[in-house]
């Protein structure tokens, strides 16, 4: 794909910015739960008032916060995980991978009232964290699986370096019943892969849709250690590599 098929795709996702801008580290995570043997995701719907992709069904994600690799966890990413989500280049180190991995889990709460972890007593500064220690979870990031990653195109007003991961329902400790403390989703729905990648959501939402669903065919279990998709956009083209 082009650059400008792309910015055709994009038209009512993103808005063109004036300047150069580095894109921030971010995290998404895929919650997967097969239903009579059918893959469903949970998603949301973003609220119509957002500037970034309002109205669009998207997973539970958000920016990277370097004091998230701070927080206490139950059990550690996969050590092949770990070596994926690390990289390379000067930024790369198991810190920040694991900052990237506990941001989606502090996301998945504060959007969606899921938290992910192991029932046990936790405790925390951290104000962003305190729903944890307030329903008695510890996080862990021992069943989350790097999916794919995809970097905002140059030229975007709000630009992101997202990883996405995935784990499955049974990974979730707490279910809130009025959902998390934020509102950045509302509709919150599970749905089956095929009918999700119908639905109103961003184009790079589809593409890793279809991507983790070809996984699954062939890796029902979201092994440990898989290739993963990188999507950039180089020389005026969007690319995709596997890291």
């Amino acid at each position: 794909m082009t650059r400008q098929e792309l910015d055709a795709v994009e038209s009512r996702e993103l808005k063109p910015a004036a300047r150069a801008i580095r894109p921030r580290d971010a995290a998404t995570l895929i919650l997967v739960e097969r239903r009579a043997g059918e893959p469903f995701v949970l998603m949301g719907r973003r609220h119509r008032r957002h500037a970034f992709m309002p109205g669009q069904f998207v997973f539970p994600g958000g920016r990277t916060d370097p004091a998230d690799g701070r927080i206490a966890v139950a059990g550690s990413l996969h050590p092949d995980e770990e070596a994926r989500l690390i990289g390379e280049g000067a930024r790369a180190s198991a810190s920040r991978a694991r900052a990237i991995a506990l941001s989606a889990i502090r996301e998945t709460y504060e959007e969606a009232g899921l938290l992910i972890g192991r029932r046990q007593d936790f405790a925390t500064r951290s104000a962003a964290w305190r729903g944890f220690a307030e329903h008695g979870v510890t996080p862990s990031l021992e069943n989350l699986r790097y999916i794919a990653r995809a970097v905002t195109p140059p030229g975007r007003v709000r630009r992101f370096d997202t990883r996405f991961l995935a784990a499955w329902r049974d990974s979730v400790a707490v279910e809130l019943a009025d959902g998390g403390p934020t509102d950045e989703l509302e509709e919150l729905t599970w749905l089956p892969i095929r009918e999700a990648m119908k639905a109103d959501v961003p184009a790079i939402t589809r593409t890793i849709l279809d991507d983790l669903s070809k996984r699954l065919a062939v890796d029902p279990t979201l092994s440990p250690g898989a290739p993963v998709p990188f999507y950039f956009m180089r020389a005026g083209r969007f690319r995709r590599e596997i890291l």
